[in-house]
């Protein structure tokens, strides 16, 4: 409100351009599929769309499916599923050229011909990366992120980038640019965030393969929101040279990026295809360890660890019937199941994540508004990280007796000093060692846990920040873990909700009990957990979750 008019008259402009630019894209696609259908009327489209990944590869690399067939049923279904749900910003109209510079010869890629799509976030050559802030319109990164470039090697053809919330800190999808994206299953619902217009386009069925990335959740809310599969891998298992994070340079939440698909054997192909040695060149600092193939492929019975909930955010009766199904199918698959006790996860959310990733008390991320036109999604964070550290330290003891939980969100959202700051850092590793060793002591190979589920209604993740527990536990342990739909919102679940109450009764589960209403028919998932670096081992876990 306080940037005079002109600047603010200044900023609609870049505003509008954009849209143009988004409109324009649309366009553009619409009319290279109409070419395209005029040129090859009796080219099957919707047989090519309703093959799974490892077949449609297997396809385009032994030459019996042309790679243009496949890239136009896929522009042609991103476009349906973009004027639906609004998830793409920008098409990569170079991806044509690289259609047509693609020719079988020699040793073929693993996603030779397969178009991907990529969100925002993540760079890509001559295009913006805008977080969804004005600043960064007209932006173009002078060159692809690692993730993409390792792609191209691999014979994949980037074709769209994906909308996303302002600041990437949400798992909301909306920003003043480009506006709201839609859950492709119902459009009041939000597909998720941050990675949301991923998770809306790979839901939809507008892309057979997707990549976001993961700071508390932004890869698992919008594919267990849109009923899709997603890895989010160890921080550094795949390279993030090239990706705009939300909070730059903070270290106690560990990001990381990685695929979404509509099934666990595309995430298995995709990380085949990065984890390569042109990925390790390219970024010297990511472990070169390849694909393990034969941890895939076992069959070995597993050991796994479950809980119904963390006893901060409590399940929907959907999410805990989720767990307990699943528990049962893998049991009489033949698998030990093991009951893991939780504790401490409000500290571990408020102490670790919240203050971890505002440090600072806020001043970076406030910062990145600074001449803006809106900062309204973030409502509370920001008003937060405005406020002084005097000020913050009597609101929260103010606040303790009537509402603990936002006392906790105002204390650990003050500033710190550098020595504070390192003793953090400590106390998350300590944490970590704690929690390995509570899993090894049991002798786990894995875990199964809740994963916060039906999709919220649109606007409801901007007033509930607490809901995040369930997936940032792992940002903050830095643990590969994948999301898997296993069941949907069913009439009896809807009824048990209207006992929902919650652990803290306050406002923040009040809101949550309404945002889950109305919800049958709709996806809910379970997240698949493995030690660090041990990715193969979650998808496999992850495999046996999806076939039972």
């Amino acid at each position: 409100l306080l940037l005079p008019w002109r600047r603010r008259r200044r900023l609609w402009r870049k505003v509008e351009a954009a849209q143009q630019r988004q409109e324009r894209s649309l366009v553009q696609m619409e009319m290279a599929v109409r070419r395209f259908r005029e040129q090859h009327p009796s080219v099957n489209m919707v047989s090519i769309l309703s093959l799974p990944l490892p077949e449609l590869s297997k396809k385009l690399r032994d030459g019996s499916l042309p790679p243009e067939h496949v890239f136009y049923a896929y522009v042609g279904k991103a476009l349906q599923i973009a004027t639906e749900t609004n998830c793409i910003t920008e098409y990569l109209q170079e991806s044509e050229t690289q259609l047509r510079k693609a020719k079988p010869t020699g040793k073929l890629g693993l996603l030779y011909g397969v178009p991907v799509s990529i969100k925002d976030s993540i760079d890509c050559q001559g295009h913006d990366s805008t977080l969804g802030f004005i600043k960064n319109i007209n932006k173009p990164a002078a060159e692809d992120s690692v993730v993409v470039q390792v792609l191209r090697r691999q014979g994949a053809i980037p074709f769209v980038k994906t909308n996303v919330p302002q600041s990437l800190i949400s798992y909301d999808c909306k920003n003043l640019i480009f506006g709201q994206t839609f859950n492709p299953l119902l459009y009041t619902r939000t597909p998720g965030g941050s990675s949301g217009g991923e998770g809306a386009l790979v839901g939809g069925g507008g892309s057979i393969l997707g990549f976001g990335t993961d700071v508390g959740g932004s890869l698992r809310f919008p594919a267990a929101f849109c009923g899709i599969c997603a890895l989010k891998p160890t921080g550094n298992r795949l390279s993030k040279k090239g990706i705009i994070s939300g909070v730059l340079g903070q270290k106690a939440v560990a990001a990381a990026v990685g695929p979404m698909a509509k099934d666990v054997e595309s995430l298995a192909l995709c990380m085949r295809a990065l984890l390569c040695e042109d990925m390790f060149n390219l970024d010297s600092t990511v472990p070169p360890l390849p694909f393990n193939e034969e941890v895939y492929s076992s069959t070995q019975p597993l050991r796994i660890g479950y809980y119904e909930t963390d006893f901060f955010t409590m399940p929907s009766p959907a999410m805990r019937r989720a767990v307990r199904e699943t528990k049962q199918l893998l049991e009489d698959a033949g698998h030990t199941l093991v009951p893991f006790e939780l504790t401490n996860v409000d500290y571990m959310l408020f102490n670790f994540c919240v203050r971890g990733m505002f440090a600072d008390g806020g001043t970076s991320f406030v910062k990145k508004f600074k001449g803006e036109l809106e900062s309204s999604s973030m409502g509370m964070f920001f008003w937060l990280a405005k406020t002084p550290n005097w000020l913050k330290t009597v609101l929260s003891w103010i606040a303790k007796p009537f509402v603990p939980r936002f006392s906790d969100i105002i204390r650990s959202m003050r500033a710190n000093t550098v020595d504070e700051v390192w003793s953090l850092h400590c106390e998350i590793e300590e944490f970590c060692h704690q929690f390995t060793a509570q899993w090894k002591k049991l002798n786990l190979d894995v875990m199964l846990c809740p994963m916060l589920g039906p999709a919220l209604g649109i606007g409801y993740p901007g007033k509930l920040s607490v809901a995040v527990s369930y997936t940032m536990l792992y940002n903050a342990l830095d643990f590969p873990v994948g999301v898997v739909p296993v069941t949907m919102v069913t009439d009896k679940d809807e009824e048990e909700l209207k006992g929902y109450q919650g652990y803290f009764r306050d406002w923040w589960d009040r809101t949550l009990a309404k945002a889950f209403r109305g919800s049958v028919g709709l996806p809910v998932a379970v997240q698949c957990v493995a030690l660090p670096w041990q990715e193969e081992l979650c998808l496999r876990f992850m495999k046996e979750v999806e076939m039972l």
